[in-house]
């Protein structure tokens, strides 16, 4: 931290804070998003909030912004127990957000992105927006080209457009949802400072972040979240007292240390790595991958799997796993490097040959990719071998063997449907994902790839799921697990890569020092093994 930046920090010691969340909790079926959480915001302060996916930042967003209500405790604005009802409710409180995703219109002018969402009745101002734009771009030391479109600017002018509609009201609280996640190394200097120049005019500034570096760079107060709850916190004497290198130790310790000390007991005594001595199925050597706009561009990744390994990749997401896993499934394009299945290469098979070969895909999107909602369960069990003896024969449907292999799927797999005639958008989101793994397992893989293939299941499908992964493994298949979830990667894998910026950054043996050594190359702490 700058000398600046420390004395500006020791100031706050003296405030009342403006924003104070205290004891909220948050359920959603299954799932506790935030437990008993409290934390306050000081005037003049950036608090960097960090923590894994799932850690509960995005619901605590959305009760600070109107936008959900908190099932358990309260907040209070300006020492006042208040209901931030709503979004707007949340504006007349003084407080602004800016989302990870673009909220604004790309079509439209900087000015007249500016101008939406005043009442109706009024006569849309010019002049006086171009004198509230030049007074708050005073303020945060900017420059915008107010009668350009607003698409046609980089992504760090777009999201100065973003902090200044949500100064717009002269809010005094500014929460910034991973404000740096799509901008250039210049596009976060330039945040840096505008975040400074915020500070020292007294705003509030609330900064979701993944980014250890920048949590100790821009916080004033560093606050962390696990699994829904408050972990633990660094004032801003801390911070100063501990500098940047033990700071960073601690928030590694508090995001990817274990949650009790039962479960710390638990992972010390287990060596989940085994030496898996099978040959090598899956091949990967200097691959890239193309990118769309806005991705990560995936380069220079490279690993093994051997037959019966679980070859765990983690990582927070954004950060190239997506893009990899369709390069490996034949999706997305290779741009460079190899790809070989039992040694053969394999980079130029389309996604039939590839399956044909032996190699599986089970996909994040299971409604949108991985299924056809309005067809029936047993053809969603056959949508890759459509055409395949014996389910087809001369270009005709077989329908009985289509309902006999479907049957016998549904009963392996415990599919809950009423029958293999049911469209299978019907079934919940568990029974999908089970139908999703069943098709895929069957038929004799020799390799797998999983992209998070527990995201939005209950307990009772993780654990299926989860052993319908491990046991296949068992049996002799190749399997590459690419999860958010860290305590999956590390429940089911043999060896962990992680990605970080596109690139796997380093990879670690799944022993007892692993959980601490994967979250510190997560965050870009840490040297490559």
């Amino acid at each position: 931290m700058t000398n600046s930046l420390q004395a500006a920090t020791a100031e706050t010691g003296a405030k009342e804070p403006i924003v104070v969340v205290d004891g909220v909790t948050k359920r959603f079926p299954g799932v506790v998003a935030n437990d008993d959480v409290s934390l306050s915001i000081y005037p003049g302060e950036v608090q960097a909030l960090l923590g894994e996916n799932g850690a509960g930042k995005s619901t605590l967003i959305a009760m600070l912004s109107g936008m959900l209500q908190p099932d358990a405790g309260g907040m209070r604005v300006r020492g006042e127990a208040t209901a931030i009802s709503s979004p707007r409710r949340a504006l007349e409180l003084g407080i602004g957000t800016v989302y990870q995703h673009p909220t604004l219109v790309p079509t439209l002018t900087v000015l007249e992105n500016l101008m939406l969402g005043a009442p109706w009745h009024q006569r849309m101002n010019r002049a006086a927006t171009r004198r509230r734009l030049a007074e708050i771009s005073q303020m945060l030391g900017i420059s915008l080209p107010e009668d350009a479109t607003l698409g046609d600017l980089s992504l760090g002018q777009q999201q100065q457009v973003e902090i200044v509609k949500a100064l717009w009201r002269g809010e005094q609280v500014l929460i910034l949802d991973e404000a740096t996640a799509m901008l250039t190394p210049k596009g976060v200097e330039d945040l840096g400072q505008v975040i400074g120049r915020l500070r020292d005019a007294g705003i509030a500034i609330l900064f979701i972040t993944h980014k250890l570096n920048e949590a100790v760079r821009f916080g004033d107060r560093v606050t962390v979240l696990k699994l829904g709850r408050k972990v633990g916190e660094l004032t801003p004497d801390q911070l100063a007292a501990l500098g940047e290198d033990q700071a960073i130790t601690q928030i590694v310790d508090l995001m990817f240390g274990t949650a009790s000390s039962e479960g710390a007991d638990e992972l010390a005594g287990r060596d989940k790595s085994r030496l898996v001595e099978g040959p090598v199925i899956l091949s990967v050597d200097g691959l890239a991958a193309a990118a769309g706009p806005g991705e990560p561009t995936v380069t220079g990744v490279a690993f093994q799997v051997r037959a019966g390994e679980v070859f765990g990749i983690a990582g927070v997401d954004g950060n190239g796993q997506k893009q990899l896993a369709e390069a490996l499934a034949g999706q997305r394009r290779i741009a460079a490097g190899s790809l070989s299945l039992k040694g053969e290469p394999i980079s130029g098979l389309s996604v039939v040959q590839r399956q044909r070969a032996g190699l599986r895909y089970v996909t994040d999107d299971r409604l949108g990719e991985g299924t056809v909602g309005n067809f029936q369960v047993g053809l969603n069990l056959l949508l890759k071998r459509i055409g395949d003896e014996p389910f087809w024969r001369n270009g005709t449907i077989r329908r009985r063997e289509v309902e006999r292999h479907a049957r016998t799927l549904i009963d392996r797999h415990d599919v809950r449907t009423p029958g293999p005639q049911t469209p299978i958008g019907r079934l919940s989101g568990g029974n999908i994902q089970k139908a999703l793994l069943a098709r895929e397992l069957d038929n004799a893989p020799i390799a797998v790839i999983y992209n998070k293939p527990t995201y939005g299941l209950d307990a009772n499908n993780i654990q299926f799921a989860r052993r319908a992964i491990r046991e296949q493994a068992d049996q002799g298949v190749a399997t590459v697990l690419i999860s958010t979830d860290l305590d999956e990667i590390l429940e089911l894998s043999d060896r962990i890569g992680v990605m970080l910026q596109g690139r796997m950054v380093g990879i670690v043996d799944n022993d007892r020092d692993a959980q601490r050594r994967v979250g510190e190359l997560m965050i870009g702490v840490g040297a490559a093994a």
